[in-house]
């Protein structure tokens, strides 16, 4: 399916002028990225010592496994952070390539550090759902605003990197595999229920980190299939006031070439595409998914 014309609806543009950008390469780029590493570092170790450590949730990662130790041996999490964090960078160096970067040292570097200096707070609560929900929540927004500055904590990202290398298992699955034996390890070392929460942690901390990526404002995209496309995307230009793009594409079974309308609203207009196409072709054929994040020259998302 390839793509044709694309024709845009009066309220997609933005004719505002483009907000501040610090431009790429320059001092203050690298300022701001260092900050944003420092910073998600930093609510990562205090959201660490907070709620997950004093509540014993290893929900996951170095951080997790540093739990478990600190409950085995009494070894210091941050020293046990370094331990792992420090040879994984050195071999991710010398088996992955140097891609890895100044930031991934820093932060293998950084994180631990403050977990050490914050090692003394007062936990927030004993409260194991709650420190298990507000640790996965600090977690997830640490992390997400250290990969906004484009950084990396080190852990266990560069041995599910290592894993996929050696073996071949996709990264996903490495990264879920590790973190899952981890969770395992919990509940040998604490109990099932431990383990359980961690669970939840780890899912809250992933959902968190999309969160701060992309932001609240999902979208929706509509692919929309019908014998009366011309009619469709007039009322879609008009009455919904949205862009669209006619898609060329092809029946499966019978080769027939025909024309495919893609359209993408905010959630609040799903339902009214629907009435707009229905009343136009009760027989029209409509896809709708997820469309995580939009960007483009003149286009804006309005609620």
């Amino acid at each position: 399916m390839t793509a044709s014309t694309a024709d845009k609806g009066k309220s997609t543009h933005d004719t505002r002028q483009p907000a501040f950008r610090i431009k790429k390469g320059t001092a203050l780029h690298y300022i701001f990225e260092y900050g944003l590493l420092l910073l998600g570092s930093l609510i990562i170790a205090l959201s660490f010592n907070w709620f997950l450590k004093p509540n014993q949730v290893a929900s996951g990662g170095v951080t997790g496994i540093s739990v478990l130790t600190l409950h085995l041996w009494g070894i210091q999490p941050a020293l046990m952070q370094w331990a792992l964090n420090i040879p994984l960078f050195l071999l991710g160096i010398l088996f992955l390539g140097r891609q890895f970067g100044l930031k991934t040292a820093v932060g293998s570097f950084v994180l631990p550090l403050f977990v050490l200096l914050t090692q003394h707070g007062e936990p927030l609560t004993d409260n194991l759902l709650l420190a298990t929900i507000y640790g996965g929540i600090g977690l997830g927004v640490g992390l997400g605003i250290v990969f906004r500055g484009r950084g990396s904590t080190g852990g266990l990202d560069l041995a599910a990197q290592l894993l996929h290398k050696f073996t071949g298992i996709s990264l996903g699955i490495a990264v879920a595999m590790l973190d899952g034996l981890v969770i395992v390890a919990a509940g040998f070392i604490f109990d099932a229920e431990k383990a359980l929460f961690a669970l939840i942690g780890l899912y809250v901390t992933s959902k968190t980190i999309d969160i701060v990526q992309v932001g609240f404002n999902y979208a929706k995209v509509a692919y929309i299939i019908s014998e009366r496309v011309d009619d469709i995307a007039e009322v879609v230009l008009h009455d919904l006031d949205r862009g669209l793009t006619r898609l060329n594409g092809a029946g499966g079974y019978t080769g027939t070439e025909r024309t495919v309308l893609m359209v993408v609203v905010s959630q609040n207009e799903v339902s009214r595409l629907k009435e707009l196409v229905k009343s136009v072709d009760p027989a029209a054929f409509i896809i709708i998914s997820e469309a995580r994040e939009v960007l483009g020259k003149g286009f804006k998302l309005e609620t």
